[in-house]
């Protein structure tokens, strides 16, 4: 029975997908449509690579995979939005008044 021989490599831990230039883009025009956007830099772990999540004034985020903290710093200067770290930081509120307001009214967003 030929049933698990077509079983996909699993990734080493660590070893997720390298940022590419749609996340760099999506990261961008999140930037470009959002007022009051901040970037918070998320530290890798054993299952994800650094990650930068950029947070507008209402609450509005998205996250997105960078290379390494640096690359997050250097793409946060780049479009001249403040960045922070989230281990130092935490993250803002607004952040998580706009999650609970997607959980009690998820048709509006």
């Amino acid at each position: 029975m030929a049933l698990f021989r077509r079983r996909k490599q699993a990734r080493p831990a660590g070893q997720d997908r390298a940022p590419d230039r749609a996340d760099l883009d999506h990261l961008e025009n999140f930037v470009r449509t959002r007022r009051g956007v901040e970037a918070y830099i998320e530290p890798r772990t054993t299952v994800t690579e650094t990650t930068v999540i950029l947070i507008a004034d209402d609450g509005e985020w998205t996250r997105r995979r960078v290379d390494g903290p640096e690359g997050a710093r250097r793409f946060a200067h780049k479009l001249a939005i403040p960045i922070y770290d989230v281990r130092l930081m935490g993250y803002p509120q607004r952040m998580r008044d706009y999650n609970e307001r997607r959980k009690r009214r998820p048709e509006l967003y």
